[in-house]
């Protein structure tokens, strides 16, 4: 019997899809319509072929952030401009040039003509659209004013890009010249130093200098017990791994993170500066502080944070102010606290945050180029003189050689 493809609405109004095996059409409609299901999209699914393989999409959500930034900013202009929501929604999935988000795309418009609020459309990519997202079309929706709320995400969009540009350039360099220095080690130990072993010994086997034997005694250590190091790093790999994916290993990595020398600094300004931003762009928008406050801990992107969110939350709606939460959490800096203090007696809350989050992005900026400027010294002293020991401890013995020579 065929398979059939479906989508509906359940009595409780939400949506539902799924694939049922019926005789035909009728059958599907009657089955899913004793369980309550008003079936709104039905296709039957075509046999599976082996030459299909080669047209699998991998449905991971992964639209990048520049295709979502562009979608939301020509999605606002065009409803400034006047356009109908499911226009505008065609007109932006027949032009997109991700095949993957053009099917996202195409898939919320049909779900909006069949009824579907704009945000519940979004809500069924939660890959895609995040709680944010779907949380300020909905204020949008609400307030009327969806075209604003789209620019504003744009905006918040296109600035946590600029933040994660920032924070990745910073951290790439330092893990490259980590690589380059890891190589060069390796060829050193494993390559260059026995070479210059064997010509020794060619050369008749005399004692070497102490430090030229040290150098060549750890090579050989090396050589001798490859498979353990290389096990061993793997090893330390798979367990950092297995112990990332424990919810209390990573809530641990993301502590240490925090308060680690130089790196910890610049990720606790990203922190605040994409707290803000994202506060300050719900708030904005009309979404309540505590239902902010949820979303804000959700996207923090660090356990920790996220932990401290949550629990401000709960001492705001026992009807603390937002203040003394914030202190205890020994996070956010006093100065972040006290302007956020000042915002929320003035009644202007979001645009305080909004001022904090341009400082503090400035400040991202400044403690990124503070630490590759430090970093990348220490990086070359360490490879340079790594390299040069080696180099002229090796040399050692042709220079001992070429002094007897000429005193012969």
């Amino acid at each position: 019997m065929p398979v059939y493809l479906w989508e509906g609405k359940a009595k409780d109004g939400s949506f539902k899809s799924g694939k049922i095996t019926a005789a035909n059409e009728n059958a599907v409609y009657q089955t899913l319509g004793s369980q309550g299901i008003n079936v709104s999209r039905l296709k039957e699914k075509p046999p599976f072929k082996w030459s299909d393989l080669g047209n699998i999409e991998l449905s991971m959500g992964g639209i990048p952030p520049e295709d979502l930034m562009i979608f939301t900013r020509q999605f606002s202009t065009m409803l400034d401009a006047g356009l109908p929501l499911i226009q505008a929604l065609e007109i932006l999935a027949n032009t997109s040039e991700n095949k993957q988000f053009r099917k996202i795309l195409s898939d919320v418009k049909d779900r909006v003509e069949q009824g579907a609020t704009f945000s519940e459309a979004l809500a069924r990519h939660p890959k895609v659209f995040d709680n944010l997202f779907v949380n300020l079309v909905k204020a949008g929706e609400i307030g009327g004013v969806l075209d604003v709320i789209m620019g504003r995400m744009a905006n918040h969009i296109e600035k946590n890009m600029k933040l994660r540009r920032r924070i990745k350039s910073a951290m790439s360099y330092p893990v490259i010249v980590l690589i380059v220095c890891v190589g060069v080690l390796g060829a050193l130990i494993f390559k260059v130093i026995p070479t210059f072993e064997d010509m020794f010994q060619d050369m008749g086997g005399k004692s070497l200098p102490g430090l030229t034997q040290k150098i060549i005694n750890i090579s050989r250590w090396a050589i001798a017990n490859s498979s353990i190091i290389f096990g061993g790093l793997g090893a330390i790999v798979v367990g950092f791994t297995v112990f990332l994916k424990m919810p209390r290993g990573k809530f641990l990595f993301h502590k240490a993170l925090l308060y680690m020398p130089i790196i910890g600094s610049v990720i606790k300004k990203a922190a605040v500066a994409r707290f803000s931003r994202t506060m300050g762009t719900l708030l904005s928008s009309g979404v309540p502080i505590l239902d902010a406050l949820e979303i804000v801990a959700r996207s923090a992107g660090n356990l920790v944070i996220e932990e401290a969110l949550i629990s401000v939350r709960e001492k705001i709606s026992e009807g603390q102010n937002i203040v003394d939460p914030l202190i205890k959490t020994g996070i956010f800096p006093h100065m972040v606290v006290q302007m956020i203090g000042v915002g929320e007696q003035t009644g202007a809350l979001d645009a305080m945050l909004n001022k904090i989050a341009d400082f503090y992005e400035d400040e991202v900026d400044v403690a990124v180029e503070g630490m590759t400027s430090l970093i990348e010294p220490l990086l070359m002293v360490f490879l340079g003189g790594t390299v040069g020991v080696t180099m002229i401890a090796m040399y050692m013995p042709v220079f001992e050689m070429a002094s007897a020579v000429k005193t012969e």
